[in-house]
């Protein structure tokens, strides 16, 4: 997969789900799927970054996107979230083809995107499902493995 598709692509992911998109793509740089060194962004390859996104990624999916106190993905914390994860996860994976400005961009278009077509898709599939816990596993569950292929299909 083009470096540039791929911030694209990891970006839509932050927009299903915020910490998915920097926790694959910090294990992409840990296992050398994604080459930083001599970039400022040379610690996302780290395993303490790796292990801190991927907790923060597991709390979202377990603890605060099921909760019926989180506030809406469209509202402005939300959006402003997604925005800033998909804008970081693009711009890392852009650094790695010297494309850091662009993969930022493309990053946050994504994120822009799997905001806006993940809230759309869930209310579907909640509707669908009669419940919304479904759905949101469902949303998990493509998130998750959206970024694990991300990620694997990077040459």
């Amino acid at each position: 997969m083009h470096i540039l598709a791929a911030a694209l692509c990891i970006g839509i992911i932050a927009g299903l789900r915020t910490f998915t998109a920097p926790a694959a793509v910090s294990w992409g740089a840990r296992f050398g799927r994604i080459l930083l060194a001599g970039t400022h962004l040379a610690f996302m390859g780290s395993s303490i970054t790796a292990v801190i996104f991927t907790l923060l990624a597991l709390a979202e999916i377990v603890a605060i996107d099921p909760s019926p106190k989180t506030p809406s993905r469209k509202g402005p914390r939300g959006f402003g979230a997604r925005i800033m994860s998909g804008g970081f996860s693009g711009a890392v994976l852009g650094a790695s083809g010297d494309s850091l400005w662009l993969g930022l961009l493309l990053g946050v278009v994504g994120a822009v995107i799997g905001t806006l077509g993940g809230a759309a898709f869930r209310a579907r599939l909640a509707a669908a499902f009669g419940k919304d816990l479904p759905a949101a596993i469902t949303e998990d569950l493509v998130a998750v493995i959206g970024a694990f292929l991300i990620i694997a299909c990077l040459a």
